[in-house]
């Protein structure tokens, strides 16, 4: 039996299985089509809830920022649970009650041992397609983040590479803002 969908509408019906099929502790997302499940790692959480602190003392606790919740992107069978994401002032859900991509300021992801390949790869371009203007991989096992921006014709103009414990300079991006890596954890 084959789940995978043949148009992106088949996707709210496997993304719902996901819901019903993942395990406690492992993070289900649908990039180009394929199922990915990927185990939640101590870490992981601990970057993620460092730049969420970050966000919010910036912006403030109200300021749409999601954990773990679908986004849809451009290209084929594509439904992610970014690790973080910041939604631009004003934003909407779509007639299906999903936030749309078009709203997104910022995503960050963090990679986990065998992802490395779709973050840096297919999420990476989908997330170019859809002009998300600032997307941060954190990479805790190189130590490094790599920060994109400047979107045109679906792939990103700028990238720049930061060890952890260096700032990430977001000043003169839509976030304003420069994000602190000195706490973030090693795998």
């Amino acid at each position: 039996m084959t789940i995978a969908p043949t148009d992106n509408e088949g996707l709210d019906e496997m993304f719902e299985l996901l819901c019903k099929i993942t395990p406690e502790g492992y993070k289900s997302e649908i990039v180009g089509g394929a199922i990915l499940m990927t185990p939640k790692r101590d870490e992981h959480w601990d970057i993620i809830s460092d730049v969420l602190s970050q966000l919010i003392d910036h912006f403030g606790d109200r300021s749409g920022i999601m954990h773990d919740v679908r986004l849809d992107l451009p290209g084929y069978g594509n439904a992610f649970a970014p690790g973080l994401y910041k939604l631009r002032g004003g934003a909407e859900h779509d007639a299906k009650d999903n936030w749309r991509y078009q709203d997104v300021d910022f995503v960050l992801e963090v990679t986990a041992r065998g992802t490395a390949d779709r973050e840096y790869g297919a999420k990476k371009a989908a997330y170019a397609a859809g002009g998300i203007p600032v997307h941060v991989i954190a990479d805790p096992y190189m130590g490094r983040c790599h920060v994109h921006t400047l979107p045109v014709d679906g792939e990103y103009r700028s990238r720049l590479v930061v060890d952890f414990g260096e700032p990430i300079d977001l000043t003169g991006t839509i976030l304003g803002l420069t994000l602190t890596t000195w706490e973030f954890a090693r795998g």
